[in-house]
């Protein structure tokens, strides 16, 4: 963590390429060797899963399957369950330089990324907390979720690497997550249903446990909310300390 005093993210663009815009923050565990770094984003639509998913007997067919159907499947590096991607879902990331064990400062990373979104949420009026949500995709401790019973909302994933050529002891974390601003959730839940199913996983995501979050504002601030979230969230982030 840092000890020397405020240090704040350097925002930086995604990549170029469309075809890598799910995967955009990995392309931070460079960047932040340098300081740290913050990305904001909307990816093409599709799914994300962890390469534990392409295990799967079946994987191929029904990854060509929904490609076909306009929802090609991306393998990402970091851990978690299947995250939808596309139109009015927002993505953010953090990452930066830690000395010790990931384990060390896990949690910790995950309340300040909290943090940044609750504190940019509340800027509209909603009261976000994180917790699990039964019958969410990809449901985690860190979860943001509204209302009662509680509603997922958005969802959040780590990644972490040791630095090449730096002491064991030097790691590159990377924080993530995905914001259902202002979304089709039905078609989202479905697709990553067609997905689990396909794979015989046996798990089956619940509608009613995901909420997108324009639902939550009255009428006259639905329009354009996916865009003024991310303007918010990009003020906000540039005066926010690092760890």
């Amino acid at each position: 963590m840092n000890t020397a005093g405020p240090l704040f993210y350097r925002i930086v663009a995604p990549p170029a390429d469309a075809a890598r815009g799910p995967l955009a923050d990995e392309a931070l565990l460079a960047l932040g060797v340098d300081g740290a770094v913050g990305c904001i984003w909307q990816a093409p639509q599709g799914l994300v899963v962890p390469r534990t998913y392409a295990a799967h007997p079946g994987f191929g067919d029904v990854r060509a399957e929904l490609a076909d159907q306009g929802w090609p499947v991306h393998i990402r590096q970091s851990g978690g369950g299947v995250v939808p991607q596309g139109p009015g879902i927002l993505n953010i990331s953090l990452a930066q330089r830690f000395t010790g064990r990931p384990l060390d400062h896990a949690d910790a990373f995950y309340r300040h990324l909290c943090a940044l979104l609750q504190a940019s949420l509340f800027d509209f009026g909603i009261e976000a907390r994180a917790q699990a949500v039964e019958g969410s995709f990809c449901d985690g401790r860190y979860n943001l979720a509204v209302g009662s019973p509680a509603r997922k909302v958005a969802g959040t994933a780590q990644l972490w690497r040791h630095i090449p050529g730096r002491a064991s002891t030097q790691q590159i974390g990377i924080v993530h997550a995905m914001i259902l601003a202002q979304c089709d959730t039905a078609l989202a839940t479905a697709r990553a249903n067609q997905l689990e199913t396909a794979l015989g996983s046996g798990r089956r995501y619940q509608l009613e446990s995901v909420d997108s979050l324009d639902r939550w504002l009255p009428n006259s601030r639905r329009p354009g909310f996916c865009a003024d979230l991310q303007h918010d969230l990009l003020d906000r982030l540039r005066t926010w300390p690092a760890l």
